[in-house]
């Protein structure tokens, strides 16, 4: 009998795990999607045993109600419904002892839906326990004092209850493993299609943001370079690739750089370093850069993120900021200084005139006062710098202004050898200004121009209208020239290249133009000399 049973069990097995593999190479659902399906697959499993029973002294001894509880406890009461009546189907024909069949399986199926309804909460592996132990309390009364089958040798029932048993818990850790499986496959899925679709917005993002974003990993190559890096610095990606973007550091800059990754990798904290990238028409852009690490789930760095901005508006921004500050320094000295020194510099003007006046024999009297002049015009300029002055601007002429400046210098221009030229497109360039300012601006830049040429030469100035509805002016000397290193200082406040400026000429002239609304550039070489180029919009 033993072998019996475990011919049972194994063929038992083999029809309960065979639409579970084949499910698993399929689209895996939950075995509830097809539950009819598998009610009526399992009435022909439980025909399939009433087929190979084990008969004893005419009575047939079968493993279908396992097929019934996991119908019942997986399926629900109408697959269970469709497997048990084809099972009993199968078993009136195999036997002549219908009236124990018929009435212990309606009290089995009778007993199963009403065990189900009550706790249809539960979840399946349970249910199978409660519908065993309520199968084998209905088994152990009917089958041996109901119907007085083997009354008398308990020992049989016993093993068809542990045949059952196992019937049931073989199945039911089928059932279970498939049903993890379909879980685990489904949450893969999901975290795949999910992973997918971040990737995709991420990507999106990376090769589509101004930033320039790079994935280094712990082996310190570069795992992932945006697109943004070839368009920043001019570079295709094949060429990015080929010469890698480390080539494209500022020497200066790399030593540093390189330190700050190292310094991820080792302390695992965000760090932000500022370098210069080459640009491939050869000029050098400022960026910022945040390095940032990425941590595996037990700690450990799994590689840094390299979010690098163009800061380079952002560096204009702070120096013009700079600029304002000092001009605002610049302006309180001037308030403060100025009176200070302009009220006891007359009264010692005064003295000095009348000394000269009394003893005009005395060789020093003109060095002194021409040095009081220079202190004088020094304190008008630092006056007229800090004291902030309500402007009335009226239409002019710039042609004009700039003819009245010639002939003011012209006489000056002459004893030092220079000639100017002025050439000018149309008679008229109408701008709104305050002219005395405008002609305190080319009196400044006409008298450096002059004073940068020592032995004399021609100062070319070219006036001009531009397609955007502006006035060019632009002054060309012959003079010595400025370094090009130095050309972005020039109207600081202080800062000068002769030896007895001030350096507040020039930035008076700087707050002239930006009062009107325009812009002075500077270009110049060394021994070749200065082009300077002032835009002012035109009225109307």
């Amino acid at each position: 009998m033993l072998l019996d049973y475990v011919l049972n069990l194994s063929i038992f097995s083999l029809m309960v795990n065979t639409p579970l593999v084949i499910r698993s190479f399929m689209k895996p659902n939950p075995i509830k999607h097809f539950r009819l399906f598998a009610g009526l697959y399992a009435g022909i499993v439980s025909s399939i045993l009433v087929r190979l029973s084990i008969n004893e002294q005419g009575y047939l001894y079968d493993i279908r109600y396992a097929v019934l509880i996991l119908v019942f406890a997986y399926l629900g009461p109408l697959p269970g419904l469709l497997a048990g009546g084809i099972a009993l189907s199968a078993r009136l024909l195999e036997s002549p002892h219908w009236f124990p069949a018929v009435g212990g399986w309606f009290v089995i199926i009778s007993a199963f839906t009403l065990i189900h309804r009550k706790y249809n909460h539960v979840r399946p592996a349970l249910m199978c326990v409660i519908l065993y132990g309520s199968y084998s309390v209905i088994y152990s009364v009917m089958i041996p004092f109901v119907f007085g089958v083997f009354r008398n040798d308990p020992l049989f029932h016993i093993q068809y209850l542990v045949f059952i048993f196992f019937g049931v818990l073989l199945g039911a850790l089928l059932i279970e493993s498939y049903e993890k499986l379909h879980r685990t496959i489904s949450e893969k899925n999901a975290m795949k299609e999910s992973l997918t679709e971040s990737e995709g917005k991420y990507r999106l993002i990376a090769e589509n943001t101004s930033d320039l974003i790079a994935v280094m990993g712990k082996d310190r190559f570069f795992n992932y370079i945006s697109p943004s890096h070839g368009t920043a610095l001019g570079y295709s990606s094949r060429e990015i690739d080929e010469m890698g973007i480390l080539s494209t550091i500022h020497p200066d800059d790399f030593d540093p750089c390189r330190r700050a990754i190292e310094e991820v990798f080792h302390k695992k904290e965000t760090i932000s370093v500022e370098l210069r990238l080459h640009h491939k028409d050869g000029r050098w852009i400022e960026f910022e850069s945040r390095c940032m690490p990425v941590l595996e789930s037990n700690g450990s760095l799994e590689h840094i993120v390299i979010v690098s901005r163009d800061i380079s508006e952002r560096k204009k921004a702070e120096e013009i900021l700079l600029r304002t500050e000092k001009l605002s320094v610049v302006g309180e000295l001037a308030a403060g200084v100025a009176h200070e020194i302009r009220n006891p510099l007359t009264t010692i003007k005064g003295f000095v005139q009348l000394y000269k006046a009394e003893n005009p024999e005395f060789k020093f009297n003109d060095l002194i006062l021409g040095e009081l002049n220079r202190i004088e015009t020094i304190t008008s300029e630092m006056l007229s710098l800090g004291k902030p002055q309500a402007i009335t601007l009226e239409q002019a002429n710039i042609t004009d202004i700039i003819e009245n400046t010639i002939d003011i210098l012209s006489p000056e221009a002459h004893l030092k050898g220079v000639q100017f030229t002025f050439l000018y497109e149309e008679p008229e360039y109408m701008i709104k200004c305050e002219k005395n300012q405008i002609k305190q601006v080319f009196l400044n830049i006409f008298k450096n121009a002059m004073e940068a040429m020592g032995d004399g030469g021609e100062i070319q100035i070219a006036l001009k209208r531009s397609p955007a509805g502006e006035c060019i002016i632009t002054v060309q000397d012959q003079g010595c020239g400025i370094p090009e290193d130095i050309l972005p200082r020039l109207g600081e406040p202080f800062y000068t290249l002769k030896e007895k400026g001030t350096g507040l000429g020039l930035m008076i002239c700087h707050k002239i133009i930006k009062q009107h609304h325009g812009s002075i550039v500077y270009q110049s070489r060394l021994n070749e000399g200065t082009l300077i180029t002032i835009t002012i919009p035109l009225a109307g």
